[in-house]
């Protein structure tokens, strides 16, 4: 299976990259093959609403910003993994530009998906959850896991094996 890890953090040792990295080594493990890409570094725009890509661009979109480059990865992958800090109740600012631009070739891909969110605090979740819950099934796509976690020492080594698992149990 080809996997794509979209990493929505800024930060490039944070503990969303220890995450990222950990469920590719587990999924790799079982002989998938896994891409992280790291949106939380690129240019990406949120979608404007033109409507360019379901008329004269046929599922392609006007912008020509980083978002280009992460395209053919979805047309090509069977499975979207979005991993996240959590700012302020939702996905990083620029992770959630890349979800919205999901809109241009309608309907990815990938039919599998499944999400790893970072935080400082607990029970700040729920938003993020439904609206992943709502983006799949608009899709109708399967979810194949959440996995969150809060605190000091997100990425000790016990909750880093958890998510090396979760990677391998594809």
């Amino acid at each position: 299976m080809k996997i794509l890890i979209l990493n929505g953090s800024p930060r490039k040792k944070g503990n969303t990259a220890a995450f990222a990295a950990a469920f590719k080594e587990g999924a790799e493990s079982k002989g998938h093959e896994v891409e992280i890409v790291s949106v939380g570094n690129m240019k990406i725009n949120g979608c404007i609403a033109c409507e360019y890509c379901h008329g004269k661009g046929e599922g392609k979109c006007v912008q020509q910003d980083d978002m280009q480059a992460i395209y053919p990865k979805l047309a090509s992958v069977d499975m979207v993994v979005f991993a996240s800090p959590v700012y302020y109740f939702s996905f990083t600012g620029q992770m959630q530009n890349a979800i919205t631009r999901f809109y241009a070739p309608w309907s990815p891909a990938a039919k599998k998906y499944a999400m790893i969110l970072s935080s400082g605090s607990p029970n700040v979740y729920d938003a993020i959850i439904a609206q992943y819950h709502g983006f799949l099934t608009f899709i109708k796509a399967q979810d194949c896991g959440i996995r969150t976690f809060c605190g000091a020492n997100q990425t000790d080594e016990k909750n880093l094996e958890e998510i090396r698992a979760f990677g391998a149990s594809l």
